[in-house]
């Protein structure tokens, strides 16, 4: 299973360059069979622009997860702990093969009437977007 995920711009290319080796969220996901993540590129760009497997998700402390993962985090221990500030627990993503779509593809043109998540939105397997997706990168991730 994958779920559509809402990223700042800036770090979706990140992802996608291989600069950016964690997603960090504040909640995990509660279905434990997601293997994928397809990158929805926030305002000014508004589109679909690539997906990455997961190989893992780690939830702890703030502290626990800058420690294990600020070598490849792709954002300042500043950003971080702003983002964090306040919580008890910390969750990070790690991003395994990621694929940049050759055309982006706009959320209207795979899911007729969706809006953009806040944070993420599940896929069904039978969704346009993952068939289109598919055709795009010309493979497919698990999930």
């Amino acid at each position: 299973m994958k779920v559509l995920l809402s990223i700042k711009p800036e770090f979706a290319e990140k992802i996608l360059n291989g600069t950016k080796r964690y997603e960090f969220r504040k909640v995990a996901f509660k279905n434990q069979n997601v293997t994928g993540v397809v990158i929805y590129a926030t305002q000014p760009i508004g589109m679909v622009i690539g997906e990455f497997s997961i190989e893992g998700i780690m939830t702890d402390s703030p502290d626990r997860i800058w420690q294990a993962t600020e070598q490849h985090a792709g954002i300042s221990s500043d950003f971080f702990n702003a983002y964090y500030a306040g919580c008890n627990k910390a969750v990070a993503i790690k991003i395994g093969e990621s694929e940049r779509y050759k055309q982006p593809i706009g959320l209207v043109d795979f899911w007729p009437g969706i809006t953009p998540p806040q944070s993420f939105r599940y896929l069904p397997p039978s969704t346009q977007l993952a068939q289109s997706a598919r055709q795009r990168v010309g493979k497919s991730f698990p999930g």
